[in-house]
């Protein structure tokens, strides 16, 4: 059997792990390129949403490398995410491809059911084992994530920022070549610890923006054209909403793993959204709240167009805007963006939020 599945950031190091622990031959699909998303697009239906086209590109891509099934996720809901499985399958019957389709549907009653979907995909692997390869693949994860945060820290500090970037690449392949939990963290340390003895500039404060919502679309490079790098570059501090960390710990382990935010993050929400609208809809606003309160200097909203979730929290924004002060940007992402208009458009964001904060010192030292 040989096995792929939809590319999301940094995440195919945990899920590659997992599925080779259970003997699987993993094929990865190729980064994500423009010959990716024109294949999405060419096949996929024109309204649907970009993490659907650029997941057909992957799988299409996989298969010419030789995969023959595919591991896709479930989900129900407002979000169309649900149906993706179904509507892929169908297109790449097709085309004439001919392969096995495993969909991972959301756990009715916790964390067991995904291990026993594990096992049947493992070929029915015992229950001890099938558990002890989901804690290696969430400790990759988590070590990813430790890195993500570094390089969102300490790239716009950084004087050498390609070196920063290099150091960052250079971990994650690290983490990905790991084979035990020890060795895992120990790459992911080290390459923290060489981010710090970087020349930095620790008498400045960067810009602060926080990035918000749909979460294909904030985890994925490939889709959001390397925005966290790109503001990196600029100067500016990231920091996520979303990471799958906390997808996984709030949707899948009721908050069994580490301490969620969820609850106090809805509440945020109110009284801009009291209800869930599918996707990360509510989220969005509520860490937009957030993020204001802490002191953000602005907020960029992204997500693929037509994103029905990311659409409602767009139309609350501007009076969260307006009642907590802070900018707000919305960025829709679909295969006729480029990077030189998304690069315009965070350069004149940026230029915005340095006047404003400029403007704002000025009159407290008056």
């Amino acid at each position: 059997m040989k096995v792929t599945f939809p590319l999301m950031g940094n995440s195919y190091i945990a899920f590659k792990a997992l599925l080779k622990g259970l003997d699987l031959e993993v094929i990865l699909p190729p980064p994500i390129t423009q010959r990716t998303l024109a294949l999405g697009s060419k096949y996929a239906p024109e309204c649907a949403c970009l993490p659907l086209k650029t997941n057909v590109g992957n799988f299409i891509e996989a298969l010419e490398l030789g995969a023959d099934t595919i591991v896709m996720a479930g989900g129900w809901g407002p979000c169309r995410f649900g149906y993706y499985a179904q509507i892929q399958r169908g297109i790449l019957e097709d085309l004439g491809y001919s392969f096995n389709m495993v969909v991972f549907e959301p756990p009715d009653t916790g964390f067991d059911d995904l291990i026993e979907q594990a096992r049947f995909l493992g070929g029915g692997i015992r229950f001890k084992e099938a558990l002890s390869l989901f804690k290696f693949a969430w400790n990759k994860l988590i070590a990813c994530e430790k890195l993500e945060k570094a390089i969102e820290f300490y790239l716009p500090r950084s004087e050498e920022k390609e070196q920063a970037l290099a150091v960052y690449r250079q971990g994650l392949q690290a983490i990905d070549m790991a084979e035990s939990r020890e060795e895992v963290h120990f790459c992911a340390d080290q390459s923290i610890q060489r981010l710090k003895n970087l020349s930095c500039r620790n008498d400045i404060q960067p810009l602060k923006i926080g990035l918000l919502g749909e979460i294909f679309t904030i985890l994925e490079p490939g889709t959001n054209y390397y925005i966290c790098e790109t503001l990196g570059l600029l100067g500016v501090e990231v920091k996520r909403s979303i990471y799958l960390t906390d997808w996984i710990n709030d949707h899948l382990l009721a908050g069994l793993v580490k301490k969620s935010r969820r609850k106090k993050i809805i509440k945020r929400a109110r009284p801009y959204i009291n209800y869930w609208v599918g996707g990360h809809g509510r989220e969005t606003v509520g860490y937009a709240v957030e993020y204001a309160r802490r002191g953000y200097d602005g907020l960029i909203q992204i997500g693929p167009l037509t994103c029905m979730p990311e659409i409602v929290a767009q139309t609350v924004l501007p009076r969260v805007s307006e009642d907590k002060g802070i900018p707000v940007m919305t960025l829709w992402f679909d295969e006729q963006s480029s990077a030189a208009g998304i690069q315009t458009r965070l350069e004149a964001f940026i230029d915005m939020l340095q006047r404003q904060k400029s403007s704002y010192s000025r009159e407290v030292e008056a």
